[in-house]
């Protein structure tokens, strides 16, 4: 469960915060309450970047928990943690950030393009809802 904790209160948070601060300071620079799909675009994609920049780390550690043998990591993630500082330093909790990044982005615009466009048209079908 802490693990759990550490991996997605953070990154979510840094998700959602990136997809809001874009989106207003988008409406902010046009003077209007509509954004544009590039800006939603951008957001998205922002958002992806900054979700992995804050989730790397723990989820790097999760994934060596879960390949680890039954026991070898005595005090769970703090072990982990301990053991890969100590053997490979900390530029081993972002191993494996190019790839990620690389999808992040595409796959995260596309998902906030996808849920703004569905929200656009269910705007319109019931404003009032």
């Amino acid at each position: 469960m802490e693990l759990c904790l550490i991996l997605y209160l953070p990154a979510n948070g840094a998700y959602f915060v990136t997809y809001e601060y874009i989106q207003e300071q988008a409406k902010r620079l046009t003077g209007s309450n509509e954004v544009s799909m590039a800006a939603t675009l951008l957001a998205g994609g922002s958002s992806g970047i900054s979700y992995w920049i804050v989730g790397m780390p723990a989820d790097v550690l999760k994934s060596r928990l879960q390949t680890s043998p039954p026991g070898y990591y005595k005090h769970g993630i703090r072990s982990a943690f301990k053991d890969l500082m100590k053997k490979e330093g900390p530029m081993a909790l972002y191993r494996g950030i190019s790839a990620v990044m690389i999808r992040a982005f595409p796959a995260n615009a596309a998902c906030f393009f996808g849920i703004e466009l569905v929200n656009k048209a269910f705007n319109k079908i019931a404003p009032n809802f």
